[in-house]
């Protein structure tokens, strides 16, 4: 059973830190006599006498894949080096062109530049709001003191057709291991455990699903095969309780989310607070009072009739 993914409208750009791998650790100034101390930020490559600091290489780790983040830093560096050497060699490369003259690029390169502003601009007006300390906050007004949500314990069989689902409660009329039938007809990725789901709240499961599950007793089954979106369920509830209440710890980042949604919304009624804006129909006519533009019918491909 696939359990609904925690998504957020809108996600917040964390600020970026110093990849830990290739870190430079501060040193103490030298004492009288001593050698310098190398710089903090050096030099690691030039192209055509441009410079290529750590801090660069320490941003292109960011962008990486969690995955080649993983990577040993003595093979990490130099391919990250390379990989900036040659976005270099193509930038003059690019310039001895004049690409950047060209009005599609140009356009291109502005809307980029105006896309970094408004990302810049969102994190510092977001970043105070989503602090450990308003987190800290936001959980001991919501958390903290107060009981969970009420949760199921639950095992569940998948298969693909109602008829297959229905022969299913049939075999568990006549006493039939829950189980084991699981083991063996289940199509679900949990089957291998009896279709264990071990305990969930209500919103975490398909509404389908959930209301199904949480209409049983404890040793009930679905005397009906539910359907959703994955195919038809027999569900055996096995157990009820009210969650404990969760650490911080283990609500950090949904409290997190909430709060940079939160940040980030109110950031963009004050811009808008902020400016005059007049909407037009997508033929250029004033617009109506409907602000979805009075069922006009809009052509979002160029060139299609």
């Amino acid at each position: 059973m696939h359990r609904l993914p925690n998504i957020s409208a809108i996600a917040l750009v964390a600020v970026l830190a110093a990849f830990p791998a290739l870190a430079q650790t501060p040193t103490p100034a030298p004492a009288a006599g001593a050698p310098s101390a190398p710089p903090a930020d050096p030099v690691i490559a030039t192209v055509n006498g441009q410079p290529i600091h750590m801090s660069d290489v320490q941003a292109a780790a960011q962008d990486l894949p969690a995955q080649m983040q993983q990577l040993p830093p003595q093979q990490l560096f130099p391919l990250l080096v390379n990989q900036l050497i040659d976005r270099k060699a193509l930038l003059v490369a690019a310039k001895s062109q004049n690409l950047q003259n060209n009005p599609q690029v140009a356009a291109a390169m502005e809307e980029a530049a105006d896309e970094k502003l408004e990302n810049a601009y969102i994190q510092e007006a977001v970043a105070p709001q989503v602090s450990d300390a308003a987190i800290a906050a936001a959980y001991k007004a919501q958390y903290a003191g107060k009981p969970g949500p009420e949760q199921v314990e639950a095992r569940h069989i998948l298969v693909k057709t109602q008829a297959e689902a229905q022969a299913i409660i049939e075999q568990l009329n006549h006493g039939a291991n829950f189980a084991k039938l699981a083991q063996k007809d289940s199509i679900d990725p949990g089957a291998a455990n009896g279709g264990e789901l071990g305990w969930f709240s209500q919103n975490e499961m398909v509404p389908a699903f959930s209301n199904a599950a949480f209409a049983l007793k404890p040793g009930q089954y679905t005397k009906t095969p539910v359907q959703s979106q994955f195919g038809w369920h027999v569900i055996l509830c096995e157990g009820k309780r009210t969650a404990p209440t969760p650490s911080l710890a283990d609500v950090k980042d949904q409290i997190s989310q909430a709060l940079a949604d939160q940040a980030i919304k109110a950031t963009l009624a004050a811009a808008r607070s902020k400016v005059t804006i007049q909407v037009m129909n997508a033929d250029g006519s004033p617009a109506s009072t409907d602000p979805n533009g009075g069922g006009m019918s809009v052509n979002l491909n160029p060139g299609t009739p």
